[in-house]
């Protein structure tokens, strides 16, 4: 969710932010250190202090709880596109400055230990990969729409939106990755440096030529 002061908002809104945070906190601790498929949603519950019915208000599954950090930067990322004033300009580079905005207006509190977590749980985690893949296809959809509506481009009869989104997603999960791997330091910022070094090689990858004798056999 992006960075609103908590005093700012009413004591309703308050409560349940800290039960959902506490949701988040608890789920990757506890699937961290049991597995995912060893933790019960009843299990999950008790430890949080909340009835079953309190959880579908807020996440409809295990697995939406354990990606939620990441689920809200690409539901930030779609609030942020659609909000954009289009400007003329290559359309990778405003998905790639969407992207980065995206990651500036992450909570500064906490997001980024949740999220690096969450990405490290879902890499050894079938269900979860499943659900994420699922739920990439949902965000690019929409963001597709967002293309047409707001940038006037048609993915229905042109396939470069299409593919210079798959680009920049594609792009920003290379930078998750070696986020996620590198020792040290895991904060936003070392992210955005991960994804500015990752989208900056994107030109080169497209260009890169392959030796025609390296797959040449005797």
């Amino acid at each position: 969710m992006p960075d609103v002061p908590s005093e700012r908002l009413p004591l309703r809104e308050r409560k349940k932010l800290r039960t959902r945070e506490a949701l988040i906190d608890t789920a990757l601790e506890l699937f961290t250190e049991r597995g995912f498929d060893s933790v019960t949603l009843d299990e999950l519950c008790d430890r949080v202090d909340i009835s079953k019915r309190t959880f579908f208000r807020t996440f409809t599954s295990k697995e939406d709880v354990a990606m939620a950090p990441l689920r809200d930067l690409w539901a930030t990322f779609l609030t942020d596109l659609a909000d954009r004033e289009p400007e003329p300009g290559p359309l990778p580079r405003t998905l790639e400055e969407s992207l980065l905005a995206t990651l500036n207006r992450m909570p500064a509190e906490g997001w980024a230990a949740r999220a690096v977590r969450s990405h490290r749980l879902a890499q050894s985690t079938p269900a979860m990969a499943a659900s994420n893949l699922e739920f990439c296809a949902r965000t690019v959809r929409a963001a597709l729409e967002i293309l047409r509506e707001r940038f006037d481009l048609d993915p229905d009869a042109d396939q470069r939106p299409r593919l210079a989104l798959d680009i920049a997603v594609a792009a920003f999960h290379c930078a998750l990755d070696s986020w996620s791997a590198a020792p040290g330091d895991a904060g936003t910022a070392t992210l955005i440096a991960h994804a500015r070094d990752t989208f900056a090689v994107v030109p080169e990858a497209l260009a890169m030529r392959v030796n025609a004798r390296a797959g040449s056999r005797a």
